[in-house]
């Protein structure tokens, strides 16, 4: 296995549900720098516990970047080596780890990327949508810009990947629709788990069957893009 480089910031990518989906690479990493800094730090323990692993753990997250950022970058600079890690997936995609790579860069500090599972592109490539050209979103505004972003959304013709919760889900696809019209569209839930569930059909129909069904979990959400008919078949 490759020596762990002093002074490096690793982006290490981790599993979005089934913990078998890491790589032998991201273990050993995890395994030997110096210091682990995790979004939630309960959540990755899990990880962590499961793989043996026993290196130090700090959280890095939203309500504490300000602080923590310089403080990661002062132990890079003294040659410790850090790996980040998010909740599920690959850090930096729709969590605050993208800060920590810019300050590291303004400090001509080393990033060595590891990667692994993305929940985007597991939902988009089982969508059955156009993957040759996509628009990824992440979460939409909750109030502030977010018609605004939907008007936008609604001119691209590529497809469009969005992240959503369980309990907002209705709501943003009613918003959509409203902005967008009916398109094809695929629901993503609980991706690489038990219940994993790929639901294929339209917005309108989504609309309908969310009105008595509740989901759970994680949802990506993938729309075809304007004047795009993609191959979702009719709500499942």
């Amino acid at each position: 296995m490759e020596e762990i480089l002093p002074g490096t910031l690793y982006l290490v990518a981790t599993p979005i549900g089934n913990l078998a989906d890491i790589t032998y690479r991201a273990v050993h990493i995890l395994n030997n720098v110096d210091l682990i800094a995790a979004e939630d730090t309960r959540q990755s323990r899990i990880l962590l516990n499961h793989y043996l692993i026993k290196t130090p753990l700090v959280s890095y997250h939203s309500y504490n970047l300000m602080k923590q950022t310089p403080q990661l970058i002062r132990r890079l600079k003294a040659q410790q080596s850090i790996a980040l890690i998010s909740d599920a997936g690959t850090p930096g995609i729709s969590d605050p780890g993208y800060q920590l790579v810019q300050s590291a860069i303004e400090e001509h500090i080393r990033i060595v990327p590891i990667p692994g599972a993305s929940a985007l592109l597991t939902a988009l490539v089982a969508s059955g949508l156009p993957t040759n050209r996509f628009v990824y979103e992440g979460f939409l505004p909750l109030k502030k810009g977010r018609k605004t972003r939907l008007q936008q959304l609604a001119l691209e013709e590529r497809t469009i990947v969005l992240y959503e919760s369980p309990h907002r889900i209705q709501k943003t696809i009613g918003d959509i629709l409203d902005i967008f019209g009916d398109r094809p569209c695929v629901l993503a839930r609980e991706l690489t788990k038990l219940y994993e569930e790929l639901l294929r059909g339209t917005l309108s129909g989504f609309g309908e069957l969310l009105k008595t069904k509740k989901l759970k979990g994680e949802i990506v959400l993938i729309i075809a893009g304007k004047g795009k008919k993609g191959k979702a078949r009719e709500n499942e």
